[in-house]
């Protein structure tokens, strides 16, 4: 099923004494409903810092899907895409800043639990159609995380459940995720084998806990694995506008409301690069490391952000993210560009 999306800016405050991102981003609708069950669940853990792809595991104990996955390809030689690089600077603005959406206390939380961990039925609320039945292993209030909120029972966001299953090493994903009286409720959801390639797990034409059907576990850092000093993956981003058009990886577009009076956006599943020439031997170590993982993995249109956020990219929520973060902003949209899928 095809449709637009409701997108929702949430204000959040950045570390330190600065703002670091001013907007949520919306993903595919789904609500889900079900006995909430809680359990004990791990925090991500020390990921891997090889660099070949599908390395990265934290405490889950799990690759991040297989080596030839498109999350962990090295992009840094693929073609550019000349006309979409034009149209995000068009979109956007060629000296528009990328934006870290994420810090102490905002992003995307992510929850791992062990093989043990009970599963329990979920009710989608919006697109049924389009999601993988349950039951989920989503454990109950003080141990689910559930972004933007620290009570599962209210949320008004986003409201994204990322839970990663020990052993089992599946992925299971919500939008729109609230514990109510009977159960969980989501908008939908999507379940990844992360031990399998992320291609074709997803139906074409079929939205995911992201905009674009696309995994939103696999395109978070985390903070373990920046502060190891190697991303081996693409990360997600957000445009205010997307077009009504997909490109691989994404099986699902959608265009947001009051994006038809803007320029021409590029469709979702974009995949951009910063440029090799971009020299980053003035940030700090930890800054580096993203900018070599923009420059070798790369960022995948995953969403449309809110009209405030114009160039946003995503990581898991954690109090521990360093002030440096904000040294990121410094990096403008001129100095990325669009490849070919």
């Amino acid at each position: 099923m095809r449709r637009s999306w409701l997108v929702t800016a949430i204000g959040v405050m950045g570390c330190g004494g600065g703002s670091m991102a001013t907007s949520g981003t919306a993903g595919s609708g789904g609500h889900a409903g079900s006995s909430g069950s809680s359990g004990t669940a791990g925090t991500t853990g020390a990921a891997g810092t090889t660099g070949a792809g599908g390395q990265l595991s934290g405490s889950s104990g799990c690759s991040l899907f297989t080596p030839d996955d498109v999350w962990n390809a090295d992009v840094s030689g693929k073609a550019v895409d000349g006309t979409n690089t034009t149209k995000m600077y068009n979109l956007i603005g060629s000296t528009t800043a990328i934006h870290p959406d994420f810090g102490p206390g905002f992003g995307i939380p992510i929850t791992v639990v062990p093989q043990s961990q009970p599963k329990v039925p979920i009710v989608f609320d919006a697109y049924p159609d389009e999601s993988d039945p349950g039951p989920y292993p989503f454990p109950g209030p003080g141990v689910v995380k559930v972004e933007g909120t620290n009570d599962p029972t209210s949320c008004d966001g986003d409201c994204h459940v990322i839970v990663v299953q020990q052993v089992d090493c599946k992925a299971y994903e919500g939008y729109g995720c609230q514990l109510n009286t009977d159960g969980w409720h989501c908008a939908n959801g999507a379940i990844w084998d992360l031990k399998k390639n992320s291609a074709g797990q997803r139906p074409n034409g079929w939205t995911s806990a992201d905009a674009a059907g696309l995994s939103i576990y696999a395109g978070l850092a985390r903070y373990e694995e920046a502060m190891a000093g190697e991303i081996t993956h693409a990360i997600r981003f957000t445009l205010p506008c997307t077009s009504d058009a997909r490109v691989a990886p994404a099986t699902h577009q959608a265009v947001p409301g009051g994006c038809s009076s803007r320029p021409a956006a590029p469709p979702m599943g974009l995949r951009v690069r910063l440029k090799a020439s971009y020299d980053i031997s003035g940030f700090t170590p930890f800054v580096q490391t993203f900018l070599r993982a923009f420059k070798k993995h790369g960022l995948i249109l995953a969403d449309n952000g809110g009209s405030s956020s114009t160039f946003f990219f995503q990581s898991e929520d954690s109090a521990r993210w360093p002030d440096a973060i904000n040294d990121l902003k410094m990096v403008p949209a001129s100095a990325f560009e669009a490849v070919t899928p």
